[in-house]
């Protein structure tokens, strides 16, 4: 997509101005771009709804919740299979201790990236595990829910297992495998206390962790992994996650850090499971999906419960990234949800403002 003008993108800016106004959430940022780079960066609000908040800049982290999927578990799972460490069609009894019978013999690692390795979608594993060995063996043992690849359902947990798997390869936690090989300035696990500062508080969770959650992983779970976990636990920058978006269009083209043109294509092939919108770690487009209706039907991308997504189109060389910590003081209902409606009119906006 070539861009011949300066795009008005300020029906966009109106529209995450509004929402805020209405209290979808206090905190936001938005980055659209190409592979060239960044088209237009906007940040909108405080960090909280106190009005003596500090106001939300380029620089503001803010808590990714499931983009963690895509921007650190999944890429990480692509460069095993690229140094053939880990194969997509491997058994998952190959690498977890206690994962067998009949029911689990067939899972493959693609199911996992695929959720439908036959897993519920989450469990509250933080009230019993007590160490990462702990999750597996609670992942690896308990029912599953349907036969494998016969459904798909976003699973949690099988992340949260994939996670450990490339640990147990690797040798390495997944931040330090993600630092050292994926290094992307403003996209980390663990924030230090020094850069709580400028990011965005999620809830306020007096109920289980008796504080307001600044910096610290909003997620239960990944929080009872010391904040480092397949399926959550990153934190990041619109401006970070924009240039991870520019990494994965440019993957589709040549050979990257991430893999080869070929293997970005293999995990963004749509799923053979009936009525499943899945790639391989990443979700694609569909009428009902969170970008909108006017994306190419190849886009894909993912979204995060804090409030977090991530759509990049490759037809239209298009990525769109849309920050919020809209969990905060506490998650809302989904009546309640106004990011849910924002999402697909932000992305609509966005191609109205570069096309029409």
């Amino acid at each position: 997509m070539s861009v011949n003008r300066t795009p008005d993108f300020s029906p966009v800016a109106r529209l995450v101005a509004d929402a805020r106004a209405a209290r979808a959430f206090p905190a936001a940022a938005i980055e659209v771009g190409t592979t060239a780079g960044p088209l237009w960066r906007h940040a909108v609000g405080r960090l909280t709804y106190d009005e003596n908040a500090a106001a939300v800049t380029d620089d503001t982290l803010f808590d990714l919740a499931s983009l963690t999927k895509v921007l650190a578990t999944t890429p990480l799972a692509m460069r095993l299979v690229a140094s053939r460490k880990m194969f997509l069609n491997g058994p998952v009894s190959a690498y977890v201790r206690g994962w067998s019978g009949p029911d689990r013999a067939s899972v493959l690692i693609s199911d996992l990236l695929e959720h439908t390795a036959g897993l519920t979608s989450w469990w509250d594993l933080y009230r019993r595990a007590q160490s990462r060995t702990d999750f597996a063996y609670e992942i690896a043992t308990m029912p599953l829910e349907y036969a494998p690849r016969t459904r798909s359902i976003y699973s949690d947990l099988g992340f949260i297992l994939l996670g450990l798997i490339l640990e147990s390869i690797d040798g390495r936690r997944m931040d330090d495998q993600f630092a050292d090989d994926l290094a992307s300035p403003g996209l980390l696990f663990r924030p230090a206390p020094d850069q709580r500062v400028r990011t965005a508080p999620t809830e306020d969770d007096r109920a289980w962790r008796g504080r307001l959650l600044v910096g610290e992983v909003h997620d239960e779970n990944a929080w009872a992994l010391d904040g480092v976990a397949g399926h959550a636990g990153l934190f990041g920058t619109a401006g970070a996650v924009g240039q991870h978006a520019r990494l994965v269009l440019e993957t589709l083209r040549r050979p990257t850090r991430l893999g080869t043109p070929w293997l970005m294509a293999r995990m963004l092939a749509p799923s053979r499971v009936p009525g499943s919108s899945r790639a391989l770690g990443w979700d694609l487009m569909r009428p009902t999906s969170s970008c909108g209706r006017r994306m190419s039907r190849g886009a894909f991308g993912h979204t995060g419960f804090t409030g977090t997504s991530l759509w990049i189109d490759p037809l239209r060389d298009l990525y769109v990234v849309l920050l919020t910590n809209r969990v905060h003081p506490s998650r809302p209902t989904d009546s309640q949800d106004g990011l849910a409606r924002l999402r697909p009119q932000v992305h609509e906006a966005v191609i109205a403002a570069l096309e029409d």
